[in-house]
């Protein structure tokens, strides 16, 4: 189903008594500058503790965390992360795609593609049975050997391949923005998806990736329903500037050059629904993490 007969179907449903998932996902059960009841998690390679794997979740979860974001395929078996999950009551929102960056789904070769391809059918049906709803892939990477246009003719072409697995799954894919010269403002990435037009993928939004090259509050207007879920970092111009680009990032969330009230004002006026806000930032032990936690219970009352 197109982006736009899906809305359309879904705005005529929006009276009767039961609304779908998909539905819901877009955010029409909200009225306009509705705070978003966000939740808030952390990657499971920030947990630097030696802990078994049900007391990584349980400290997570004494911290004020609701929720762990998994690279995925998975290294653990899946009934063990499950088992986890159940016994500590943490959500399982979302999964990384871990092939996207070493195979990307632009490369020039088609078998390259095809390993992602399938690489990311399987993260679809892991984070199904994890009990979540997306899958965060990179769409493509722009490099010396790979020119733009190529990366996103080959780029289009692999996600459209991943349709009938979205659809297989009814989970969602959320494209996200890293350095990768590739789509490098939000008109294009507007464009991106909606030329791909499926109301199953859209964009996974990292707030402070942006800031090298933009502001993530206007890539949040102009992208408005189509982003599926939040990544939080933080990142200092004045730092990149001044002792080196990836320095950028040493900075606490709340100390850098995001305006975070302008930022979840922003995701109020476009009814963000996708429910998570998302660390993805260096990890640490229970002392650190604690502070991480602080500073996106602090970011969701702006």
């Amino acid at each position: 189903m197109k982006r736009k007969d899906f809305i359309r179907t879904a705005s005529l449903l929006a009276s009767g008594a039961t609304l779908s998932p998909l539905f819901s996902a877009y955010g029409a059960h909200r009225g306009p500058n509705q705070a978003p009841p966000l939740k808030i998690g952390l990657g499971f390679g920030m947990i630097q503790e030696e802990l078994s794997l049900v007391d990584k979740f349980k400290l997570v979860k004494e911290l004020g965390f609701d929720g762990i974001e998994f690279n995925s395929p998975i290294d653990i078996p899946v009934r063990e992360v499950l088992a986890a999950r159940d016994k500590t009551g943490i959500e399982l929102p979302s999964v990384v795609n871990k092939d996207h960056w070493s195979k990307p789904l632009s490369d020039p070769d088609a078998s390259v593609r095809q390993f992602t391809i399938d690489s990311v059918a399987k993260s679809l049906q892991e984070v199904k049975e994890l009990g979540g709803d997306t899958v965060l892939v990179v769409p493509g990477v722009v490099s010396d050997k790979v020119p733009y246009e190529i990366a996103y003719k080959n780029a289009l072409e692999s996600v459209r391949k991943l349709i009938p697995h979205v659809e297989k799954t009814g989970m969602k894919i959320g494209l996200e923005n890293v350095w990768n010269n590739f789509i490098l403002s939000p008109v294009e990435a507007r464009e991106f998806v909606d030329t791909i037009d499926h109301p199953l993928i859209g964009w996974y939004f990292d707030i402070g990736n942006i800031l090298r090259y933009g502001w993530p509050e206007h890539w949040i207007a102009t992208l408005g329903p189509r982003i599926v879920k939040l990544h939080a970092k933080e990142f200092s111009r004045d730092k990149m500037n001044n002792e080196g680009l990836w320095k950028g990032f040493e900075v606490d969330l709340m100390k850098g050059d995001n305006n975070w009230p302008v930022v979840m004002d922003a995701l109020r006026k476009v009814n963000y629904s996708g429910g998570w806000i998302t660390a993805e930032v260096k990890g640490g032990d229970r002392t650190h993490l604690g502070k991480i936690a602080s500073q996106l219970q602090e970011i969701r009352k702006l």
